[in-house]
């Protein structure tokens, strides 16, 4: 059983998914900590992140290696644990620029593809261009929405202190940028089915995943 989980930053994503591949017995991948990571080692190792053909040069140097345990997901880089340095602000600012040229996707969607072909009870993958692009034939695919005011509050919620507007703006930029590139945009897959969860607790996101995904299991 392969899942895809899409959505934009802050609909609980990575929350649901870590949850519902745990209560299942199913690994688990966060794709946008792939993208992190390498955007980390650029930062890292002084290639201009504002340069394409740097990015490009470089896309093949880091070797990235993802842990898919949902109750303790893990990720190095070079051997070097990287959980920690890929979530700060610089990161941030700079993974849309360095996930958008083509053979920075070409090499982790290539990664992606090989630990799901490889997780032998099933996998739950989460990202933005999953059901689309790096799964297309996956079993289940579900597209996660939410209203930007609901999104920022989450977000701003993780990030102490954040403020709720600034945070607001900034995910609707990120949106933009992720739905405009030209390789692999955030988008819904045709034959996702689309959770809105403005509403929703994160319990009740979950439950309603669960349930999506024992009911593909029944009709197996």
């Amino acid at each position: 059983m392969i899942v895809a989980i899409d959505g934009p930053s802050g609909t609980g994503k990575s929350s649901t998914s870590k949850a519902v591949a745990a209560k299942l017995g199913l690994s688990y991948l966060d794709t946008g900590a792939q993208y992190r990571a390498i955007t980390w080692w650029m930062i890292s190792n002084g290639v201009d992140t504002d340069d394409p053909e740097a990015i490009a040069s470089a896309a093949g140097k880091p070797t990235i290696v993802s842990g898919t345990d949902p109750s303790h997901p893990t990720i190095t880089v070079d051997g070097v644990d990287a959980s920690g340095p890929i979530r700060t602000q610089e990161v941030t600012s700079k993974v849309s620029a360095v996930s958008a040229v083509p053979e920075v996707r070409a090499r982790i969607t290539e990664l992606q593809r090989t630990i799901a072909a490889s997780a032998v009870e099933g996998i739950v993958v989460e990202g933005r261009d999953i059901g689309t692009t790096v799964l297309p034939d996956a079993d289940l695919k579900i597209f996660l929405t939410a209203s930007p005011e609901a999104r920022a509050a989450r977000r701003s919620g993780e990030l102490k202190g954040a403020d709720v507007h600034a945070t607001r703006e900034a995910l609707i930029q990120r949106d933009a940028a992720d739905s405009s590139r030209k390789t692999s945009p955030l988008a819904k897959a045709d034959d996702a089915v689309e959770v809105d969860t403005t509403e929703l607790t994160l319990q009740q996101v979950i439950e309603c995943v669960v349930t999506l995904i024992e009911e593909k299991r029944a009709a197996k």
